[in-house]
């Protein structure tokens, strides 16, 4: 009986040895090992028999409602916040457009008050368009630029059916006859120039269409003959309202989209000339723009032009910034915008930039400009993806290229033609237009590759 007591009791000892033992690890193959067994959620199958989808704890399930609605709030996602704006483009744009509302106020008073009996009239009206058109860009700001693919072809159709209503409806009261030109829409209370919608219609589409053949673009068919239809329906309907200034704009922002989407040399240079030479026949050679054939001869010899030939406005543009010589007479102390230089609140603003604020003012203006357009560049360049910078240096360019026209008309470098200062000369439709434009490039700039300071 000790005996087998002393058995147990030793076997008993043995096995409570092994209970009091550490337990082995689990080998690194085990990943589960120590923790809860994993449960598969098995989702539902449509009849029997049918095979089933073993969906992990943890993943979001694909057949759930929510799930689907996610998706469908991605595809449809319009705006995004992203990262922020880029500030310095912003701050010189702002800079610009304060800069344009004070000279505009000073430049108009004078004539303002001599047309309609109130000095704040064209101010007034100004400032309005540039809150709506701030708000409007800083909205357009959060839009996903991408979502413009979609909206190119029906932006074009809508554009060529306004510009074929000015030439079908002119003389009518939707457009009537101003100065001898047909350039403006009346509906009901709200009148616009549809050449100015035309040149971001002509940006977006030349951007939509050079992204998705960009690898084309050094051929004929793909680099060439779409692009020259597009360019020849907007600018021929816009030069029969007799727009030769906007024309030449948009021939001009078509020529800098093209080329950098990369068209071969000789067929860029085959293009112009054919565009230059088809300028020339209806300037010289057509009685359709005699009154562009007598600008350029007014602009030849301004202060002796040929008899019948009106140069009034280049040469009192030319006195005043004689006038102004290095740091000019004074903020609000211009002379010639007392009724002598016409309009001198629209395309010839800038000569009262240079009597006011002489040589150093002119130059600051030049310079916001310049920083402007190296910005809009900078942004365009690092954008993700060939449509957001074909897009963005369209946009950019079109305000340089204005910018320059316009300072080359005042100081009768090229020949007179109405060219309005961007930010600075009045009118709603062009500012509002721009301002938006501008939005467009800050909404590239939330996703481009650039330092956001």
């Amino acid at each position: 009986m000790r005996q087998t007591n002393t058995g147990r009791s030793q076997s008993q000892r043995e096995v409570s040895r092994n209970h009091r033992r550490k337990p082995t690890r689990a080998p690194a193959s085990m990943p589960n090992s120590g923790r809860r067994p994993r449960r598969d959620v098995t989702a539902p199958s449509s009849g029997t028999g049918a095979a089933t989808t073993v969906i992990p704890v943890g993943k979001a399930n694909p057949f759930s409602p929510r799930t689907a609605m996610k998706k469908v709030r991605k595809k449809f996602k319009i705006f995004s916040v992203r990262s922020g704006v880029d500030r310095v483009f912003l701050y010189i744009l702002l800079s610009l457009l304060v800069f344009g509302l004070v000279m505009l106020f000073s430049a108009s008073f004078a004539s303002s008050y001599f047309e309609s009996g109130d000095s704040y009239h064209y101010i007034v009206q100004q400032s309005i368009f540039a809150v709506l058109g701030c708000v409007l860009m800083m909205v357009i700001s959060f839009f996903d630029y991408h979502h413009l693919h979609k909206f190119a072809f029906p932006i074009l159709g809508v554009t060529l059916v306004m510009l074929l209503m000015m030439v079908v409806l002119k003389g009518s009261s939707l457009v009537p006859n101003i100065n001898g030109t047909y350039r403006w829409l009346y509906i009901g209370p709200i009148n616009f120039q549809p050449s100015e919608i035309a040149k971001f219609t002509l940006v977006l589409i030349f951007a939509h269409l050079i992204s998705i053949n960009y690898d084309k673009m050094e051929t004929f068919r793909y680099g060439v003959v779409p692009y020259m239809v597009l360019l020849g329906l907007l600018a021929g309907l816009v030069m029969a309202e007799k727009h030769v200034s906007a024309t030449v704009i948009l021939v001009a922002i078509g020529a800098v989209m093209l080329f950098v989407g990369g068209i071969r040399l000789r067929y860029f240079v085959m293009a112009g000339a054919l565009i230059g030479a088809a300028i020339l026949y209806l300037v010289f050679f057509s009685d359709k723009f005699d009154y562009a054939l007598l600008r350029i001869q007014g602009w030849l010899d301004p202060f002796n032009p040929p008899e019948g030939v009106d140069t009034w406005q280049t040469r009192q543009s030319l006195m005043a910034i004689g006038s102004g010589r290095v740091l000019g007479l004074g903020l609000a102390q211009s002379r010639q915008k007392y009724l002598y230089l016409p309009e001198p609140e629209n395309d010839f603003i800038f000569a009262i930039v240079c009597e006011e604020l002489g040589f150093v003012g002119a130059l600051a203006v030049i310079l916001l400009f310049g920083l402007l357009i190296w910005r809009g560049i900078i942004i365009s360049l690092g954008a993700k993806d060939k449509f957001g910078m074909l897009l963005g240096i369209g946009l950019t360019a079109q305000v340089g290229i204005q910018a320059i026209l316009n300072i080359c008309v005042v100081t009768n470098t090229i020949p007179n033609t109405g060219i309005s200062l961007p930010f600075f000369s009045y009118g709603g439709t062009s500012l509002v237009m721009l301002l938006a434009q501008m939005g467009v490039v800050l909404s590239i700039s939330r996703t481009s590759n650039v330092d956001k300071v």
